[in-house]
Order: C-alpha cells, then structure tokens, then sequence
C-alpha cells in the first residue's frame, strides 16, 4: 500500500513509499483511510522538531475512514462501518493516568502517527476501545478531524467550565481556535477571537461561523476592545491556542483576577519567559491541556452529531496522497486553514 513514511529525524528524509498493509490482531480493527488531516505536530515532525517522534514511521493521526477487517475479539463493530479512532495505540493500563481514563498522561502510551504507523496511508490498524462509529449524519470529510475537535473539547469542556455569559478570549484563529471559539459559543460564551493580518482569511471564516467578535490586533487594540466588553475587568477565560509566548503574556495582562487561562498551543521552545507577577497578584489560575482522551471524544462526536461544531467549515483544501508536498508546503507557508489529504 502507499504510505507517507517519516525516515528519520532530519528535516524533511520523508518520502511516499509501498509498504506491506498492516496485519490486525485480535483486538484491532483494520480501517480503510478516508480522509486524513495535517496537524501542526506533523508538521514539527516533518521538520525534525517533535522528540516523541519514534521514525521510521508513517505520519498522521486525525482520520475518518472505513473498517475492512475485525480482530477475534473485537465486538459492537463490523465491516463496512464508518468510523474514527482516537490516537492511543498502546498504554501500559496500569498507572494512575490509564486507571482514571487519562490516557493522554500515561508515560508509556504509544500513538498513532508518532511511535505507531498512522493514517498517511492507505489503510491504518487501530485498538478497538480506541475506535467509534460515527453518527449517521456525520460523513467522512467532517469527521477526519474529530481530533482536534477532542482536544478543543477537552479544553472547554473538562480543563475548565464555560458558563453562560462569560467573555472569552481565543488567542489564534487556526483550526484548534476556531473549533475552541465553536464550543465556546456553544456553552453560551461570548467568543472575542485574536488573530494577526496574515490570519485574516481565518478571521472571515471565524465571522462566517458567528464568532462574536474577531480581532487583527495589527490593526487594532485587542487590550481596549476586552476591558469595554468587560467594564475593565478583563476576561474570564482565555484560551490560548496560538503557541505564541507574545500572546500568551498578552493574555495574562487582560485576564481578569482570579480569572483563568487555558494553555492549549505548544510552545516552539521548552523554557519562556511569561509575566508571572502577574498570574501571583491576580491569583490567576493557569493550566496546560494535553491532547485529548476518551471522553473527549464522545464529546466531540456529540458536537458534531447535534450541529454545535461544524468542522467542514475549517477545511480549507483536500489534496491526494501522492500530491504530500504540496499539501506540506501550503500548511508551512500558513496558506489555507485545514488541509486533508485523500489516500
């Protein structure tokens, strides 16, 4: 089968190769790729930069796809369904983390994409408890991107609690903002939405979604436009979902006291420097959000099946498998929104 195999750690050493299609064990489930989203941590990878990286490895983990095969004892699944799978492979079960259901913390956890072949191919081998059915009104193309809809959902709706009226702050109008900015509004939030001028074709698709109110805060003041939608007390919650230390400070300088922030980007460096004078004086309550796990995602296809979340709406491109490069290229050159590629 065609498969995008990641080489090694250089920058770039991937190529579209043949390799053998994946053999289902007992309790696998073999899936026929429909659709297969580049996220930002592919792109890292593609670039040498991502240290959970275990290369040689095919890339990609958001998917959407159809079951060809079942393992033995694999049950409440059958061929011909349309599914999705999260992208745990492989945890240990045994640590506080796999006991309470966070697979995303366990030290051991192997994924799809970075230490397991993944979806940039043809077809892809999940773990049962790791794949869902979709809903019937759910098709393909929108569900290859129920990942990232879990991890914003794990943000908005497990790391904190959106409560009606709260004035929010998305800082990043990329995919993960904008589903964030979705669920947001879906609580009963009002979503103020950052972005710079080169994100402004985001921006247009953030006002098509009715996202409250979007900022280029190259062309105007997002400070001055929080504090009078907030009778100067700054907002609520904030999202960070940029992996902007700029944007994360500007942040913690229009929370509120006692307000909360939500770091959901992913910093390009390990160790910045951040105000935290400001996180002790306001008693600021602020917190990581790793990935996503299992009942994010029955979040996520809650979302989508009752039309709270449209995810088509942020695809921006779908090119074929063998045209990679082009695809790479048009995310690295921050052109388009979300692009899929179609084995």
């Amino acid at each position: 089968m065609k498969a995008l195999l990641k080489k090694t750690n250089k920058y770039g050493d991937m190529e579209l190769v043949e390799i053998e299609e994946p053999i289902t064990k007992d309790d696998q489930i073999k899936i026929k790729v429909a659709f297969s989203g580049i996220c930002g941590s592919d792109i890292h990878s593609y670039k040498g930069e991502y240290n959970n990286l275990r290369p040689p490895v095919v890339l990609g983990h958001e998917f959407s796809g159809i079951v060809v095969q079942v393992g033995k004892g694999v049950k409440g699944i059958s061929i011909g369904d349309k599914v999705t799978s999260e992208t745990t492979f492989y945890i240990c079960e045994d640590c506080d983390y796999c006991i309470n259901r966070d697979y995303n913390l366990c030290s051991n956890r192997k994924g799809l994409g970075t230490q397991v072949n993944g979806s940039f191919a043809e077809y892809v081998v999940a773990r049962k408890e790791s794949v869902h059915i979709l809903p019937d009104n759910v098709d393909l193309l929108s569900a290859s991107i129920t990942e990232p809809l879990a991890c914003a959902a794990h943000a908005v709706l497990e790391k904190t609690n959106v409560e009606l009226g709260d004035i929010v702050l998305v800082c990043g109008p990329g995919p993960i903002g904008l589903l964030t900015s979705q669920i947001v509004k879906a609580r009963g939030g009002y979503v103020i939405l950052s972005g710079l001028t080169n994100d402004e074709e985001r921006l247009k698709v953030a006002d098509e979604l009715g996202i409250d109110r979007t900022v280029n805060i190259e062309k105007e003041d997002l400070g001055s436009i929080v504090r009078s939608l907030t009778n100067g007390y700054g907002a609520d919650k904030i999202f960070e979902c940029s992996g902007s230390v700029k944007a994360l400070d500007t942040g913690i300088s229009l929370i509120r006291k006692k307000g909360e922030i939500i770091q959901v980007g992913i910093f390009t460096k390990p160790y910045n420097e951040i105000g935290l004078e400001e996180i002790i004086q306001k008693e600021i309550c602020y917190s990581g959000c790793r990935s996503q796990k299992p009942s994010s995602w029955e979040l996520a296809l809650y979302l989508m099946q009752t039309g709270k979340v449209n995810t088509k709406a942020i695809i921006s491109n779908v090119y074929d498998l063998d045209d990679w490069k082009e695809a790479f290229e048009k995310v690295i050159n921050g052109e388009g929104l979300k692009v899929v590629l179609k084995p």
